[in-house]
């Protein structure tokens, strides 16, 4: 990892800083992770935290736990298929999720920007009690503060979530293995493109419906299955590309997939195409990827096409000791290139 001086000089224009660095470029991809491995993570360094992971898991007693946090500024509030309620709570419940726990509680904290409507909050909250009964969890604690106008965009919303891990499994990148079957639990790119088309009042033939959803049911099933899950990562920001980049250079592996097992629906092919997007970096809310043994993989894509919202669920590669760190894609026409995180995000605020 280069330092600030070196990374500066790097940039076309030198940055100062990294505040600097994240108002440029979106606050998203390499930059963040590198302001987070230089300066938020060695001030807080503990063994939780080393795992890297969407929550950190560890014992109480004779019970195993999960624990995860997450704030929520997405713009606009509202978009089809959801609003930034419904955000709030699927995606704390899809990070423990991804640490193999069941959901159980969750905290809500508001910051609402002095003279935003009554009736917008209210239908807000109408969406985060639905979303919560759905997603079968309780918000048993909270806190509301106001921000002088102009200071908060309307709304920005904290969940933290807490649920128990009832299995003996150690769901993290280290956990991957040689020969791993990559699985992608649905098509990619609808919540990114959804949010982009309400933010810049896009219209297209097809109305295009961001994916957020709780995803805790589909991998209760799997570990129900008795399915060894090595691995599994939601694809929120930087989307299915960064989520595999971050696992393989954390698992020290390579992975090679293939495009053709990627499913774009045809609106959000289009949209992409349209706005200069590549689709494999557009933000999810209601996919993920689940790295298994490959003997187990015909049995887990089997569970997880039993389940509505990973009915689509696809093997798309393999893990491997060549090319560490690296993800290989081919292509269409055979040809083989590297995918990388991109140094800022694609579209920002869209979680």
């Amino acid at each position: 990892m280069a330092d600030d001086k070196n990374f500066a000089l790097s940039c076309p224009t030198p940055i100062a800083n990294y505040e600097q660095i994240l108002l440029a470029h979106g606050g998203g991809g390499k930059l963040m992770r590198q302001l987070l491995e230089s300066v938020v993570l060695p001030a807080l360094d503990n063994v939780h935290l080393q795992s890297r992971h969407d929550a950190s898991v560890f014992v109480v007693g004779n019970q195993k736990l999960a624990f995860t946090t997450d704030s929520y500024v997405v713009s606009p509030l509202f978009f089809v298929g959801g609003d930034i309620g419904t955000l709030a709570i699927n995606g704390t419940v899809n990070d423990l999720a991804m640490a193999g726990a069941r959901p159980l509680y969750l905290s809500l904290g508001l910051i609402l920007e002095e003279g935003l409507p009554v009736e917008t909050l209210s239908r807000i909250m109408d969406s985060i009690k639905k979303t919560a009964a759905e997603a079968d969890v309780q918000i048993i604690t909270g806190d509301t503060k106001v921000v002088d106008r102009g200071k908060g965009d309307g709304i920005f919303i904290n969940t933290a979530g807490i649920g128990v891990v009832e299995h003996s499994l150690d769901i993290v990148p280290g956990s991957v293995r040689p020969g791993d079957a990559i699985i992608l639990s649905g098509d990619i790119g609808r919540h990114g493109i959804a949010i982009m088309a309400q933010r810049a009042g896009l219209q297209f033939e097809t109305t295009i419906e961001s994916d957020c959803a709780p995803l805790h049911t589909a991998v209760q099933k799997l570990l129900a299955g008795g399915i060894d899950v090595h691995c599994l990562r939601d694809l929120t920001r930087g989307g299915l590309a960064s989520a595999l980049t971050e696992v393989a250079q954390q698992a020290r592996l390579g992975m090679h997939i293939k495009e053709t097992a990627i499913a774009v629906c045809e609106p959000v092919r289009s949209a992409c195409e349209l706005l200069g997007l590549d689709p494999l970096y557009v933000a999810n809310e209601g996919r993920f990827v689940a790295f298994v043994p490959e003997n187990d993989a015909e049995r887990a894509l089997a569970i997880l096409k039993s389940e509505p919202v990973s009915e689509m669920s696809t093997f798309i590669g393999t893990t491997t000791v060549d090319d560490a760190g690296l993800v290989l894609m081919t292509g269409t026409i055979g040809s083989t290139r590297i995918v990388d995180m991109l140094s800022g995000e694609q579209l920002p605020r869209i979680c």
